[in-house]
């Protein structure tokens, strides 16, 4: 089975890809122009793959369309380049797009044992097994600049790497058991920082979302990894490199930092 899979994956990786499907990716990912030509052949193979495996629904009156299809996927993607064997976010089946910030209804219990709940406006959310939800008109402005602050695909699959492990707690699967260390000790450290200035109200370069969680910390410093490398390599080193190392990736060399 593993090795049908994977042979029907390499003849789709290896089908030319569509010239209207790729006028979209040239449009609305800007992470594209920077990208060589080898990193370029790799991920219109995986954008093949993943647009063949992966589900797409419109929710809230959205029509789905390829230019949805395709940008999402190519997002998504990006995360995947060099990771090889690329897993194709294993749990993921569908993702479900609705038009613009839609309204989850959400179920907690609080440290008294008394049930919560409430309605919360979401961009987006990743669950553990199966769907990933987006919000299209968030796809779209992420699309616009690749200097933008956020970027709600990387942010959503960033979750779905995490959970890969069977758990969403910020230290997704690293190729070593020994790698854990030195991630464990720079993210918590940063982590951490950020808590005590969100505390504090104090403005940081991080988006102060990532003090939520370990998991929406790791979401968020990959967002500003693929977003604003310069900035992040610049001012958290440690940081930016255990994301290189995870990403196989260095983005900042395209935007002209000095390495």
């Amino acid at each position: 089975m593993f090795g049908l899979r994977e042979r029907r994956r390499r003849r789709l990786r290896e089908t030319p890809f569509p010239p209207d499907r790729l006028a979209i990716v040239e449009r609305n990912v800007p992470v594209w122009k920077r990208l060589d030509d080898g990193d370029r052949a790799e991920l219109l193979g995986h954008l093949q793959v993943f647009l063949a495996e992966k589900h797409f629904e419109g929710a809230g009156g959205l029509e789905m369309t390829d230019e949805i299809r395709v940008t999402i996927a190519a997002h998504a993607c990006v995360l995947l380049l060099h990771r090889a064997p690329a897993t194709y976010y294993p749990e993921l089946v569908s993702i479900v797009v609705y038009p613009h910030a839609y309204v989850a209804r959400v179920v907690e219990r609080g440290p008294d044992g008394i049930v919560h709940e409430f309605d919360s406006a979401r961009l987006g959310e990743s669950w553990t097994r199966g769907a990933v939800v987006l919000s299209w008109d968030d796809v779209v402005a992420a699309g616009r600049d690749v200097h933008h602050a956020h970027n709600v695909v990387l942010h959503e699959f960033a979750h779905q790497l995490d959970a890969e492990n069977g758990v969403v707690d910020g230290a997704p699967l690293l190729e070593r058991r020994g790698l854990y260390a030195a991630w464990a000790r720079i993210l918590s450290g940063e982590f951490a920082a950020l808590q005590r200035a969100a505390s504090r109200g104090v403005h940081t370069d991080i988006d102060p979302y990532g003090a939520t969680s370990p998991a929406e910390f790791f979401a968020v410093v990959t967002e500003a990894f693929f977003e604003q490398p310069v900035a992040l390599k610049r001012r958290h080193p440690e940081l930016y490199d255990e994301l290189a190392s995870f990403y196989r990736q260095d983005p900042s060399v395209a935007l002209g930092a000095r390495t």
